[in-house]
């Protein structure tokens, strides 16, 4: 097999692309030929050391992928050999073949292109748990996505209006506006121009003066201070992440005013602290997709050869969903 090494924490130009050995399943183990892996934010920040998460070293990155089962552990008995299926860890997709362990293996649904599989479970999974799980999402109420044109914003527009949300959808320039529009949001705003309180006046604009109901915000930033002060009463704030790299101090005393909940939104532990409740998330995520009702929007496909012009294209912040490496 061939992967992607991370041996030190000083970023993508260090990674080399290495054969090595190709792994056998242990027990409650799978291994996996990887067909298609999808690049997320905290794959910038785990080659730098700088993620929550940090593998021992050395690693393969890539957290998201997906292909088919080759070979399976012993005690694994409800995925077998050949079956198609996505996987969300930690590490191990950027290359051929992955072992990973069985219970983090989601077996996929017959048409379920595997391209989208790479590019589905975590940024969908993130905002159907967000929503829905967290927020409790009620069909008519206006939902504002910070971020939107990003991986978890598309996934987040496509699921809102699913559920019968109106969206606004904040993004950086006018090109990402009309992206979002052309995914089903229903009004846009472009905080590119930095201009903070002309922000809250369009947002108080777009609500009639009501202010959204929800706030997705995987951005952080200098944008969640002058966004909270914009949201509805009772309003619910979802804290997805922090991709604009600054983590925001809030002064509480505007939940108080507002009758507004500040909530927290970690997908990876509540997939490992209530299996049932993630499991069913996904169900209904799958049968969205089925419908139609959600799709993958897929950046770029580039060779898994390619990570280093996938982190750049990354890095530029300019995607427009996700970009996916693939194994041809």
């Amino acid at each position: 097999m061939h992967a992607w090494l991370c041996e030190t924490l000083e970023g993508v130009d260090k990674l080399r692309w290495a054969e090595l050995p190709t792994p056998e399943p242990k027990a409650g183990e799978v291994r996996i030929a990887i067909r298609a892996a999808s690049l997320n934010f905290p794959d910038l920040l785990t080659v730098k050391g700088q993620y929550q998460f940090k593998p021992p070293l050395p690693f393969v990155p890539g957290s998201e992928f997906a292909g088919h089962v080759e070979a399976v552990g012993e005690g694994v008995t409800h995925l077998q050999p050949g079956q198609a299926v996505a996987c969300v860890g930690s590490a191990g997709g950027f290359g051929t073949h992955a072992c990973v362990h069985a219970a983090g293996v989601l077996p996929l649904p017959p048409g379920f292109d595997l391209t989208d599989a790479a590019a589905f479970a975590l940024t969908y999974g993130t905002s159907h748990h967000a929503l829905l799980d967290r927020a409790l999402l009620k069909a008519g109420e206006t939902v504002l996505v910070l971020g939107a044109a990003g991986g978890v914003g598309t996934a987040a527009i496509q699921i809102a209006k699913a559920a019968g949300a109106r969206v606004i959808a904040a993004v950086s320039s006018d090109a990402k506006a009309a992206f979002c529009k052309g995914l089903g949001a229903d009004a846009t705003v472009n905080y590119g121009h930095g201009d903070m309180p002309q922000l809250r006046d369009t947002i108080k604009a777009l609500t009639q003066g009501k202010g959204p109901d929800i706030v997705y915000d995987p951005v952080g930033g200098d944008l969640a201070e002058p966004v909270f002060r914009s949201i509805g009463w009772r309003g619910r704030y979802l804290v997805v992440g922090f991709a604009q790299g600054g983590i925001p101090a809030l002064p509480l005393n505007l939940a108080l005013l507002k009758g507004a909940s500040i909530v927290g939104v970690f997908w990876g532990d509540f997939v490992r602290r209530e299996p049932r409740a993630s499991a069913a998330g996904m169900a209904q995520l799958a049968q969205w997709y089925r419908e139609g009702k959600v799709k993958p929007v897929i950046d770029c496909r580039l060779p898994m050869r390619d990570v280093r012009a996938a982190y750049a294209r990354m890095g530029t912040r300019q995607v427009l969903g996700k970009v996916v490496l693939v194994n041809d």
